[in-house]
């Protein structure tokens, strides 16, 4: 924990110097440089617990970022997350901020290999204490059954912290994390659940540019860094002589020299790492989940808590991936997404292909034949009519929704797409829309939608998905 302490020491050594700075408000200068610090705090510590996660007050530097006016329902979130962080109140926060690998896919964005407990009073952070699963999943009792098929596919006899993300929902997921750590022994009482992918590491590293770090061969860059430092870790070291117990060493070096380059940045490089934060939100690489009624509500409007949406009554589409024990293959799997939805026909049919290319070359530490649980989420009352290369379909509705279910194999070097047709009913063609929900931790998937119209006519549209879409985005 010295590491630890020693980055919270510079950070708040640099917000005292915010007081000299007068072109911009206290309050964006102390949430700026909150965010910097704490994200490449919460890196190293994803890399030293477990090569996952993420940092804490991730709220604090979202809170007043430079936004434009179009930008009114972020800005209102922003600033409503700031002043309930920084308020001086006299009144502690407690914040659990969940760190999620998405190589490793999980419903709620990735696996969870650690965690972290932040405590805020007056606006400053007073204590930051972090946990690794391995360690902390062992105080909680073996006493819950855990959700398909975890059990069924060997990979876990009992519901733990580490799998408590397995609903597409953030809320929902947030909700079990906390019992889960009051189960685990946890007495704070939470104020808040945050959870972030790895992809924030690459997005910091978009704007310091490639990093070399002395005594280690190559250089990290928003391309390379995850899996570079994951191969460092875990390889590596021992190719160049480094004992177990230093491995990791390279992580504090990596944050020091990442915020030599933060703390020098020029305006228009802190404006481009706000915006780049900012799309991090929407991407849902950061979901927040506070108790406070007012402030998820404005969260909620600004789509940063990641919630399925249960009042959306038109046609609807989700594709949901869980890794089961494929290790990092999520690296290696693209995805691409083709949907048909056919207004002509009596019933409104839609014929869904998710096409899954499994691009690693060969078995390694890494990478596995691709084994995924996938769940299509759909308009209640869909009927199946048929599949390809998804079977033994399970079936079940939460969200006003109804989902398809099945295990889907790639082996390495291979693809495999999946077919499934069904019908939907018939209120759907009455003014048609569509809304389309991406799942938190997979971006940059490739959605082709066609539309055919009642009269026959047809109409196509593509978009790279990298936030929730409806079909005026697609247009």
């Amino acid at each position: 924990m010295k590491h630890w302490n020693a980055h919270v020491f510079l950070l708040h050594a640099l917000c005292s110097m915010i007081h000299d700075m007068k072109k911009y408000s206290l309050k964006f200068w102390v949430i700026f440089w909150s965010v910097s610090g704490l994200f490449l705090l919460g890196w190293y510590f994803y890399w030293n617990t477990q090569n996952r996660g993420m940092a804490s007050s991730v709220e604090n530097v979202l809170s007043f970022l430079p936004i434009n006016n179009s930008q009114k329902k972020e800005y209102r979130a922003l600033t409503k997350v700031g002043d309930f962080l920084l308020k001086s109140d006299d009144k502690e926060k407690n914040l659990l901020v969940l760190f999620q690998n998405n190589m490793e896919i999980r419903p709620g964005g990735g696996f969870i290999g650690a965690f972290g407990i932040v405590k805020l009073k007056n606006g400053k952070i007073i204590s930051l204490e972090t946990h690794d699963l391995s360690n902390f999943d062992v105080k909680i009792p073996n006493t819950m059954i855990p959700p398909y098929p975890l059990r069924e596919m060997g990979v876990a006899d009992f519901w733990k912290l580490r799998d408590s993300n397995f609903s597409p929902d953030f809320a929902i997921n947030a909700k079990k994390t906390e019992e889960f750590y009051q189960l685990g022994g946890g007495e704070e009482k939470l104020d808040g659940v945050i959870g972030i992918t790895a992809n924030v590491l690459s997005s910091i590293l978009k704007i310091t540019g490639p990093i070399s770090v002395e005594g280690y061969p190559g250089t990290y860059n928003s391309d390379n860094a995850i899996l570079s430092l994951e191969y460092q870790v875990e390889k590596a070291f021992e190719e160049q002589g480094i004992d177990r117990d230093e491995r990791k060493l390279v992580m504090s070096d990596l944050a020091k020299e990442i915020e030599k380059r933060v703390f020098s940045f020029n305006l228009s490089q802190k404006i481009e790492l706000a915006k780049i934060l900012l799309a991090d939100l929407n991407k849902k690489d950061i979901q927040l989940n506070f108790e406070n009624e007012k402030l998820q509500k404005e969260i909620k409007a600004a789509n940063w808590a990641g919630e399925v949406d249960q009042n959306w009554s038109k046609d609807y589409l989700m594709t949901v991936d869980a890794n089961i024990g494929a290790f990092k293959s999520d690296y290696y799997v693209k995805r691409s997404i083709d949907y048909t939805v056919d207004l002509s026909k009596q019933l409104p049919v839609a014929k869904l292909k998710i096409t899954y290319e499994h691009t690693a070359k060969q078995k390694d530490w890494m990478t596995r034949d691709y084994r995924d649980y996938l769940r299509v989420y759909v308009p209640e009352n869909s009927e199946l009519i048929d599949q390809k290369n998804f079977d033994d379909t399970k079936f079940g509705s939460e969200f006003g929704k109804k989902y398809f279910g099945a295990i889907v194999r790639v082996p390495i070097g291979t693809s495999k797409t999946v077919e499934i047709n069904y019908a939907m009913p018939q209120e759907i063609k009455n003014d048609y829309n569509l809304k389309i929900q991406k799942q938190a931790g997979l971006n940059d998937v490739p959605i082709v939608f066609h539309l055919i119209k009642e009269d026959g006519t047809t109409e196509e549209f593509s978009r790279v998905m990298n936030s929730d879409l409806v079909l005026s985005d697609l247009k």
